[in-house]
């Protein structure tokens, strides 16, 4: 288990270069901050020269992968980090240095326990993509394919398991001051992250991914997955059908070749739409690196690491939610979000509904040139600190994914209307699965599945009552002794504090002299 003095020495180290980039200003001049953090805060500042406009994205890249994931992750938590710092970490590249080919060829051997000569023909050892988790290169099979060949960089695996649990460790520490952080849930966004990360950290989870995201699209006109090479691939290596295509942010090119964008524009809406509505599951990592228009306008897309999952339940909820907001039935999703316990029972329906106005009204028939869904959620977030309704952390990739497919959407088409193309998707949805003749197909079958369970219902009824709500149970968190809490006769605070100032003043002076 590693020591708390260790989990002090690197939020220290991290917290000097989050400093140097002016990125602890925004916590140390909130309200909210507690008053032992805003102390933390201004230790691991002194000394260093701010720059004037705060670089949130340049902090998290300089402190490393994980860093930069969970940088990614906090660009939709404008409640934790503020909206200028949510808005600067979605210009967070994932890209770092490519690992030398000799390193990667000793990955593809050991994993397989054979020379690459008998898996591919050829291998070109410059990648054509570097991202903080693995590399890709160009490939041939040893029977002529071309595929892409994702490597995990070498020693990745441990590097983000001892800053997961370094997360952890602050995380629990945070959430046990109480008040604004506790409501935030912060354990809870970190093991969310956590289960996300250790998927992309095991390739065959990610094919699989794409496996099941091709067969569950593959009705849909205009839209590919590439074919997975099960005999190439394992959990640090994966093998695909390489893909021809115009990355679908370079715009000219696709104009130049005779694409129409603003059919793109809405065919990207609506096949996101497609996957996280009808189907709750959907690629959660759409941004404009990983997705590609080939010559006849199919949307391709590749990087499957991180997918979002959301329940029947959930997605009725939040259909029934997008369509009062986009038809102005601010009533109707003041009640679904009393009905999903989102919002605690003791405040009103009604002035809920008012908030909500507050914030749908104005984007109302706009384009989202003018007003987009991502000011929108902005504003969402708002008024959740006013109703106590705590964070929903199923629903994170849902409104991170939702910003990167609104940026996406209005390169291609600077005018669209998300709510205009969204509009008649949703609500034909929902008359599917909410009309009379869903209703009573659903009935007839739930009435019979709930026969044959009876006795196992009542128990199950005993065990869960009250509902919890639209909100899945939260996964079990770590056990973290809090340093306050330690028990007696092993070092406390006073020592703890020694370490954090001696810690300090080490980090200080490596820095100073260029060690860091």
């Amino acid at each position: 288990m590693t020591r708390p003095s260790t989990h002090i020495l690197r939020l220290l180290r991290w917290g000097r270069t989050l400093a140097k980039h002016g990125a602890l200003r925004g916590i140390e001049h909130d309200p909210n901050t507690p008053a032992q953090v805003r102390r933390l805060v201004r230790i691991a500042r002194l000394g260093t020269f701010q720059p004037q406009t705060p670089d949130y994205a340049g902090a998290f890249q300089a402190i490393g992968p994980a860093a930069i994931k969970l940088g990614q992750t906090l660009a939709t938590r404008p409640d934790i980090v503020g909206d200028d710092a949510a808005n600067n970490l979605l210009t967070l590249q994932d890209s770092l240095p490519p690992v030398p080919f000799a390193a990667i060829r000793r990955e593809i051997e050991a994993s397989f326990a054979r020379p690459i000569e008998t898996l591919f023909q050829s291998i070109e050892e410059d990648p054509v993509g570097a991202a903080s988790i693995a590399q890709v290169h160009r490939a041939v099979t040893t029977d002529g394919r071309t595929v892409a060949v994702k490597v995990l960089r070498p020693g990745i695996r441990e590097k983000f398991g001892a800053d997961l649990q370094t997360y952890e460790w602050a995380a629990a520490h945070l959430e046990a001051l109480g008040g604004e952080p506790a409501r935030l849930r912060p354990r809870l966004t970190i093991a969310n992250f956590k289960r996300w990360t250790l998927r992309e950290l095991d390739l065959r989870r990610e094919a699989a991914s794409a496996s099941e995201l091709a067969e569950m699209m593959k009705g849909t006109e205009g839209y590919l997955v590439p074919g997975i090479d099960w005999d190439r691939t394992n959990g640090r290596v994966m093998t695909v059908d390489w893909i021809d295509g115009t990355k679908i942010s370079e715009i000219e090119t696709l104009r130049a070749a005779g694409h129409d964008l603003n059919a793109l524009a809405e065919h990207l809406v609506l096949t996101f739409l497609k996957q996280a509505i009808s189907h709750g599951y959907f690629h959660a990592d759409m941004h404009q690196g990983n997705l590609f228009v080939q010559a006849d306008g199919t949307i391709a897309a590749i990087d499957f690491g991180i997918m979002g999952r959301i329940d029947r339940r959930a997605r009725l909820w939040l259909a029934e939610i997008l369509y009062g907001l986009t038809t102005g039935n601010y009533r109707r999703v003041a009640e679904i979000h009393f009905e999903a316990q989102y919002v605690p029972s003791y405040h009103s329906v009604d002035e809920f509904a008012t908030a909500l106005r507050a914030v749908g009204e104005p984007t109302r028939g706009r384009p989202v040139s003018e007003l987009s869904v991502g000011q929108m959620l902005d504003s969402l977030f708002a008024i959740t600190r006013e109703f106590d309704m705590q964070t929903q952390p199923h629903l994170l990739l849902l409104q991170k994914t939702m910003v990167m497919v609104e940026g996406l959407a209005t390169q291609l088409n600077p005018k669209i209307n998300m709510w205009d193309v969204a509009s008649p998707f949703v609500r034909d949805w929902i008359r599917d699965e909410l009309g009379p003749e869903a209703a009573i197909a659903d009935r007839l079958r739930k009435d019979t599945e709930t026969l044959l369970r009876l006795p196992d219902l009542v128990r199950r009824i005993e065990d869960k009552f009250p509902a919890k709500g639209g909100a899945p149970d939260a996964p079990p968190l770590p056990d973290v002794e809090l340093v306050w809490d330690r028990r007696e006769g092993s070092r406390g605070w006073g020592g703890y504090l020694l370490a954090l100032a001696l810690g300090g003043a080490g980090v200080w002076a490596a820095q100073a002299l260029g060690w860091l």
